[in-house]
């Protein structure tokens, strides 16, 4: 899955899916698009992440208290 970095506009392919819904992880794992080749592992604040369309993440994957 690809997300975006808000303020740079680079795209995230995220690496854990599980770390991405789980509301109890602030920090996912993906690999920056930047450049032609392939990027290491790096970690990213679910906070700081939006999907390709600008459209921000379900709450329900960044706060476990979401129904409260």
């Amino acid at each position: 899955m690809f997300l975006q970095i808000k303020d740079t506009s680079d795209l995230v392919k995220i690496t854990d899916i599980q770390e991405l819904i789980d509301p109890n992880v602030n920090i996912v794992h993906g690999k920056d698009q930047t450049g032609q080749e392939e990027q290491d592992n790096d970690s990213f604040s679910k906070e700081n992440l939006v999907f390709p369309s600008g459209e921000s993440l379900p709450r329900c994957w960044l706060d476990a208290n979401y129904r409260e």
